[in-house]
């Protein structure tokens, strides 16, 4: 499976792998997060076996959210070497993100 669903414990074995993570901070109630969700997913196919790409609903994630300091969704982060290195807020396109993994691949 190319996608991944991440709870706390998920996120963090991810980021401390030190390969290049994707994560889209979202939650059901929020239509641009809803719209973002396939390109996500084309992503996680796209880029399976090359960066972790997954998802985390800040609703059932609400104490990790904070210590993002998710402020807005959605909210995509991008994590190598156990560190956040890009952060992009709101609905974008596909190219906003594959610039960013295709530049830390």
């Amino acid at each position: 499976m190319a996608l991944y669903h991440f709870n706390q414990q998920g996120l963090e074995k991810a980021v401390s792998s030190g390969e290049l993570v994707m994560v889209d901070m979202w939650a059901p109630w929020c239509g641009p997060c809803r719209m973002l969700g396939p390109t996500i997913e084309k992503l996680a196919e796209q880029y399976d076996g090359k960066a972790i790409i997954g998802k985390l609903n800040t609703d059932e994630n609400q104490q990790l959210a904070m210590q993002l300091g998710i402020m807005s969704i959605p909210c995509v982060i991008f994590f190598k070497n156990g560190k956040e290195i890009d952060r992009k807020v709101g609905l974008m396109p596909a190219q906003a993100y594959t610039a960013v993994l295709d530049a830390n691949l």
